[in-house]
């Protein structure tokens, strides 16, 4: 999971902002402590030279970086990185970046494709805020997915979210024209939150059918988590939101 941290809690509502968010003191993350794994170590230690990437390599021609031409996704906050390598995985003709900073999904991640002999993902252990600012092209990307991020459900902590219009508009000069940004949360609040931030962004248009939104279906092309097969199970539900930037 994904969230944002601000050292200004004093509002509740979604914010925006003029400086660029990586040298305002947000994170969109906070570190939580994990054990790793032989796996996991043999990951970020072996696997990592081939497919690890860092703020310090700079803004990133993909082409160069992939080696061809295809569309090109970025997924925000991957967690132990399932849905990032079953996606790849099914996909070999889509180019994929992950972002996370926990270790453990990382090295993880990065084990598996070692195992599966992928050749379509790269990754970055870094802030996402700086690595979409100082790494990533603009209209250079076709998605963008934030899955389940850190809800923040305190009122109090709603500043720590990572969707704000900063952060959405930021977002949009990454994605290319007709390009689509899909978020999904477990969180009801959050998905009205999610709602309320982009039906207000400027740049962008709703995918869901008037029946259903401001959300869609759970597409098929989105992996069902272990997580929330169990939520399912259980009555709980899920919101996906997804908008396409417009031309």
């Amino acid at each position: 999971m994904t969230d944002i941290k601000s050292s200004d809690e004093s509002s509740t509502g979604p914010e925006s902002a003029e400086a660029p968010l990586h040298r305002r003191g947000i994170k969109s993350y906070v570190i939580r402590a994990g054990r790793m794994t032989q796996a996991q170590t043999r990951g970020l230690e072996d696997v990592w030279p081939r497919f690890g990437l860092t703020i310090d390599d700079g803004l990133q021609d993909l082409t160069t970086l992939f080696g061809r031409e295809a569309p090109r996704v970025v997924e925000i906050g991957f967690g132990m990185g399932n849905s990032l390598i079953e996606q790849a995985e099914t996909h070999p003709d889509t180019d994929f970046i992950g972002i996370e900073v926990h270790s453990p999904g990382v090295g993880k991640l990065l084990d598996e494709v070692d195992k599966r002999g992928l050749t379509n993902l790269r990754i970055y252990k870094e802030d996402a805020l700086a690595v979409l600012e100082k790494c990533l092209p603009e209209g250079s990307l076709t998605t963008v997915q934030l899955f389940f991020p850190d809800p923040w459900p305190k009122k109090k902590h709603h500043k720590r979210r990572i969707v704000q219009p900063a952060f959405v508009e930021l977002i949009r000069t990454r994605l290319k024209p007709g390009g689509t940004f899909h978020m999904a949360t477990d969180w009801e609040a959050y998905a009205e939150w999610m709602a309320e931030v982009m039906e207000a962004a400027p740049g962008y248009a709703n995918t869901a059918d008037a029946d259903t939104a401001p959300y869609v279906p759970r597409p098929a092309f989105r992996p069902l988590t272990k997580f929330e097969a169990r939520g399912e199970k259980l009555g709980h539900g899920v919101w996906d939101l997804i908008y396409q930037r417009k031309a």
